[in-house]
């Protein structure tokens, strides 16, 4: 893990969400520090997701800030935020079955034109994209499968190549939700191992329910419950704090 970071890269004051009198974050402050992995994590219900929302514009809260670099990004919108570095993943694999899995990272690629994704353009216009899809493809484990149709790789692998069409974007500041939600102890592995491998020369904040996956994995733990931070640190005091013990009474962490 990564000691030596001190410059914030993505920061909260205050950030709020309320829905119809429902608070589902309430008051919540992150600093994301450069080159670290930073995870959100917390029991079912405890705001996550919609503080992860919040962060990757796809809600907008109800009061607080949000600064990415220095600037404010409160108010843009997704594609203003991904443009300036901030990528997401999704809770669902979202990737083309119908396509190779090299297909589904060339398709990434195309953004390095400067233009529009153009599913139509013909093969050999897209060639040139190979070498660099081939080289994601094996960044995440998935060398072998470069020719197999999305739709026919497991689960684990369909997450894994929904993570290398991210990279192909080339994210300074990759953001991960629930990375290993739904897999086998197997691919949960591989995945763990995958996030190891992309921090290098990037920043990554993930969300994640189950405390055992960010042991060892994450520089910093922030654990929420209620939509307000409960506590903060690295594993071993999180880990160790008895209200989060309590909030994880039950479920499946360490």
């Amino acid at each position: 893990m990564n000691e030596a970071v001190t410059e914030a890269v993505l920061e909260t004051s205050g950030l709020t969400k309320r829905f119809s009198g429902f608070t589902a974050v309430d008051n919540v402050s992150l600093s994301v520090k450069a080159g670290s992995i930073h995870a959100l994590i917390g029991p079912n219900g405890a705001g996550k997701t919609t503080c992860f929302n919040l962060l990757t514009k796809f809600l907008q809260p109800s009061a607080g800030k949000i600064t990415y670099r220095g600037d404010d990004i409160t108010h843009l919108k997704p594609a203003d935020v991904a443009r300036r570095g901030m990528v997401r993943s999704f809770q669902i694999s979202a990737v083309f079955g119908h396509m190779t899995a090299l297909e589904n990272v060339r398709i990434a690629l195309q953004r390095e034109r400067g233009a529009s994704f153009d599913f139509w353009r013909s093969d050999r216009r897209l060639q040139r994209f190979n070498d660099r899809a081939r080289a994601l493809l094996e960044d995440v484990g998935l060398g072998p499968f470069a020719d197999t149709m999305a739709a026919e790789l497991s689960y684990g692998r369909k997450r894994a190549l929904e993570i290398a069409t991210t990279l192909a974007l080339d994210p300074p500041l990759l953001l991960l939700d629930e990375p290993t939600a739904g897999m086998t102890e197997q691919d949960v592995a591989r995945i763990v191992d995958l996030i190891k491998r992309l921090r290098q020369g990037r920043t990554i904040l993930m969300v994640e329910h189950n405390l055992s996956v960010v042991a060892g994995l994450s520089d910093r733990i922030t654990v929420l419950t209620r939509g307000r931070v409960l506590a903060e640190g690295n594993y071993e005091t999180v880990s160790r704090d008895p209200a989060v013990i309590t909030a994880y009474l039950g479920s499946d962490h360490a």
